[in-house]
């Protein structure tokens, strides 16, 4: 009976996001997948596995990835510092490690990782600025980390209606509007200028954003209809034939050739992460059938097609995919679906499965993934691990945002064409 609730509740909220049943109809059923959740982790202990939307296949989540998934978790439970933030002060950090448990289906306060997600939770909620900032890592770190913590929260608003983390979350949301610059991007610092600076920092916002209207916030269509304009003007195309010509370049032009994002929308810094959060954003923004998401699949596969595992057992991410650069690969294939998640998230598994720290005598290091190329000191293992767990457990689909289905809504009322500024 349970497990039938659930799955009912589960499909009721897939409805409200694609076709808009009224927000008190959404907040109460949210509300009871929280409690059904709840229940169903007191009755079986842990996380709520057997219960995803849409059970993993044995081409999503293989008995090999399973168990370097639950020993990647064991690792981030057993280096968690009394504070909950692994040593870091890093929100941003900290929020990924919290997100390594959501993704998994466990649940602040409850079940075998409660005290773990609580804690990392915690940490963040308490270092909340009265302002709505959600950063303490100098102000060259604000919006970065603000986005990221904010869409972790909003993760954890969406699978708790915990009011606590609501509150936090609106004055973040409220922040997100209020920073964005008159061009629809974000600064670095939390200050409002006429122009923001890059796609690294928009993805963040972009994530943060949807992930509010996953929890049932409201998002003003402003806010969307900008960024999405901004998203499409870090597109660029190094043919011949378009370089030279000033903006706006026409579109049918543009299709002809190849394009991809990148980091300032100048065609420089064109890497693989780039190109695939421009994908994530426009995904998230419901652009689902905008042209230059399949380009830009092609530059993400044609790069995983080259992907070399790494040593076994050696703690390393495979070479050319950072932490950053999976975070996104990641979620870009799982959320253009089909052919190319069946097809190429495999191989990015499969990998960071071979590359797992294995050194049972040394429980600092077992189990855990290391990336120097972004982060260095302790959080470099938290971020690499974090990330990792994240991946890996894309398949059990228990986030709000991993929930399958379009949001038809947001697609009708932020769909702003397809122009472009290059």
């Amino acid at each position: 009976m349970i497990r039938l609730q659930l799955e009912n509740c589960k499909l009721q909220i897939a409805k409200r996001r694609s076709c808009a049943l009224p927000n008190l109809h959404f907040a109460i059923c949210n509300y009871q997948f929280a409690v059904l959740l709840l229940v169903t982790t007191i009755l079986f202990g842990g996380a709520t596995h057997g219960f995803a939307q849409a059970p993993a296949s044995p081409n999503e989540m293989t008995p090999e990835s399973r168990a370097a998934l639950d020993l990647g978790l064991q690792w981030l439970a057993a280096n968690q510092g009394p504070e909950g933030n692994w040593g870091s002060n890093d929100l941003g950090l900290v929020s990924i490690g919290a997100l390594a448990f959501l993704a998994d289906g466990h649940m602040p306060g409850r079940g075998q990782y409660g005290a773990t997600v609580d804690k990392a939770l915690n940490f963040v909620l308490k270092n909340a600025k009265p302002s709505g900032l959600l950063n303490i890592a100098g102000s060259k770190r604000d919006m970065y980390n603000h986005g990221l913590s904010t869409f972790v929260l909003g993760q954890a608003h969406g699978m708790t209606n915990d009011p606590r983390i609501g509150t936090t979350l609106d004055r973040a949301l409220k922040l997100i509007a209020e920073m964005q610059c008159q061009d629809g991007g974000w600064q670095y610092e939390a200050q409002r200028r006429p122009q923001g600076n890059d796609l690294s920092l928009l993805v963040m916002q972009a994530k943060a954003l949807r992930s509010a209207v996953d929890s049932g916030l409201e998002v003003s269509p402003d806010v969307i209809t900008l960024a999405i304009k901004r998203v499409r003007g870090y597109y660029y195309c190094s043919a011949p034939e378009i370089r030279g010509r000033k903006p706006p370049i026409d579109e049918e032009l543009l299709k002809r050739y190849p394009g991809r994002f990148t980091y300032a929308g100048h065609g420089g810094n064109a890497t693989t992460a780039m190109a695939a959060a421009g994908v994530v954003s426009m995904q998230e923004f419901g652009q689902y059938d905008d042209w230059r998401i399949p380009k830009n699949m092609d530059v993400i596969k044609s790069e995983i097609g080259k992907l070399n595992p790494p040593n076994r057992g050696s703690g390393r991410l495979p070479s050319g995919f950072d932490s950053y650069t999976l975070y996104y690969v990641g979620q870009a294939l799982y959320q253009v679906g089909g052919d190319d998640w069946r097809g190429f998230y495999p191989k990015l598994r499969d990998a960071l499965v071979v590359g797992q720290a294995r050194f049972p005598s040394e429980p600092k290091r077992h189990g855990q993934w290391v990336d120097d190329v972004r982060v260095s000191g302790p959080g470099s293992p938290l971020y690499a691990t974090g990330v990792a767990c994240f991946i890996l457990a894309i398949p059990n689909r228990y986030l709000p945002i991993l929930q399958e289905g379009r949001i038809e809504e947001i697609r009708r009322q932020f769909d702003t064409g397809g122009g472009v500024t290059q």
